[in-house]
């Protein structure tokens, strides 16, 4: 049975900000990337091409540098964020399928931000890629807590531009345009139309809009105009053959791509163009002052599907890419706007989380937050109006590539891979502030650092029924 909303008051504590100061009920915004690297906007390095619209964004607001996924993969990454809850205790902890389609659901028990936020009187909507659940499932997005849902139930068959079909709430939209072989209709333009059809909808009350875009992630396909764009200028070209026919095609495979580079640039110039859709939105409907507005990335940068985040240095100066759990797969972006609430052009070394998230929109909702996520509201740090309380560490676990853990405490940062095949195996120990890109394991030279780091890994996996990590499971 559904957790009655009414026990949030047993769950709920005081918040620690006093939101007496602030607009009462401000719309939330939360624009995700898919497989975007800390490296792929210009406001955080890339130089090889430009994202204005996120840089304005950034100019206008508050940008992020120590800002970390919630996992190195999707739908943990995602679960984390709705949950408050880092992937030692979140339930979803990887990207295990399902059948019909679909992912793993996430419990009927399990209270999610978009529950949090209904609650207290907002009109919720996602758009894009859900993978927490089958529509039909307990973790269906209209059974926690979406009002409205359009987009792609399935992250593998979020993998391709041009579906068959799309889900509208629970019916499934078949896409006549992309009947067998047919590119007519591209899924990203339809779910940004309905994205900005929601904020017109709900223009006059407060609103919750969760937009988990599917770009960048393979395939790696944008309309002409933005190929057109982008043709011929990253040379030499990336040529990458996929699936073209079979089961597969149109329902996961990745399809080829002859033009790599080209055809990720159209699609970062695609998202960056969105991005400056939703804030023109706001701004015709005189909604910017009462609106705040995230903009972030799962995880790092992904190597799928002809991509080639080398190439674009798209995870910069860090190690590591998608599934790993060095700063490359973990470390992205963060920028946060609210005009005359936070100050302009502002920089953070604030280290963070996709589990803040939870306590930080519960609190701008209305002065709650759960007491029972892992997450620190972000609030003083957003207003710089009061003290902002720090973590004592971050914690990441991933449950594929033989298991993966990370701690980042402080400045310390400790990972420890094949935790299945070796649980007592050494973890390695970096500086991050004289060495972000994690090249001196500096483990032996720390003993008491790296036991702290190993009692923090024991107390924060909590065995999972669906997710084994029976590396840390059997300790």
């Amino acid at each position: 049975m559904k957790k009655p909303l009414s026990l949030l008051l047993v769950f709920l504590a005081t918040c620690m900000f006093s939101c007496s100061t602030l607009p009462e009920k401000p719309n939330i915004v939360y624009i995700l990337a898919d497989d975007l690297g800390w490296g792929d906007l210009s406001c955080y390095g890339q130089e090889l091409f430009s994202t204005p619209n996120l840089d304005l964004l950034a100019e206008q607001g508050m940008r992020f540098t120590q800002h970390y996924s919630g996992s190195t993969v999707c739908a943990p990454s995602r679960s984390s964020l709705m949950t408050g809850l880092h992937t030692g205790h979140t339930p979803i902890r990887g990207n295990k399928p399902t059948k019909p389609e679909g992912q793993w659901p996430i419990s009927d028990s399990v209270l999610t931000i978009a529950e949090v936020l209904k609650e207290a009187g907002y009109a919720t909507g996602g758009f894009g890629k859900w993978g927490l659940g089958f529509v039909n499932s307990e973790g269906g997005p209209n059974k926690q807590g979406f009002d409205e849902f359009y987009g792609y139930n399935c992250q593998r068959i979020a993998h391709n531009y041009y579906p068959y079909y799309l889900w509208d709430n629970e019916q499934k939209i078949i896409l006549e345009g992309n009947v067998d072989t047919l590119e007519g209709q591209y899924a990203p333009d339809l779910i940004h139309a309905r994205a900005l059809e929601f904020i017109e909808k709900h223009k006059d009350e407060p609103f919750f809009l969760y937009y988990p875009s599917v770009i960048p992630h393979a395939e790696l396909k944008v309309p002409e105009e933005y190929m057109a764009a982008y043709r011929g200028k990253y040379l030499p070209e990336k040529i990458y053959k996929g699936t073209d026919s079979g089961p597969s095609y149109k329902m996961g495979g990745y399809g080829s791509q002859s033009e790599s580079h080209a055809a990720f640039v159209g699609m970062v110039d695609y998202l960056d163009k969105t991005v400056g859709d939703i804030m023109n939105k706001l701004e015709e409907l005189g909604l910017t002052d009462n609106t705040i507005l995230f903009f972030s990335s799962d995880n790092g940068p992904h190597m799928e599907g002809g991509a080639d985040p080398r190439y674009f240095n798209s995870n910069g100066i860090y190690k590591g890419f998608k599934r790993d759990l060095y700063e490359g797969g973990i470390r992205v972006p963060l920028l946060v706007s609210w005009p005359g609430q936070i100050e302009p052009g502002s920089l953070s070394d604030h280290i963070s989380s996709f589990w803040d998230m939870f306590p930080t929109f519960a609190d701008l909702a209305g002065g709650e937050h759960s007491a029972v996520v892992d997450g620190i509201t972000m609030l003083p740090e957003l207003l710089g109006r009061d003290k902002q309380k720090v973590h004592e560490y971050l914690y990441w676990e991933f449950h594929e590539r033989g298991g993966r853990v990370a701690v980042r405490m402080g400045d310390w940062k400790g990972v420890r891979y094949k935790v299945n095949q070796n649980p007592d195996a050494a973890l390695e120990l970096y500086d991050l502030k004289t060495d972000p890109g994690e090249e001196n394991n500096i483990a032996e030279k720390n003993p008491e650092i790296v036991k702290r780091m190993e009692e923090i890994i024991r107390n924060n996996h909590v065995a999972s029924p669906d997710f084994a990590l029976p590396g840390l499971d059997l300790k």
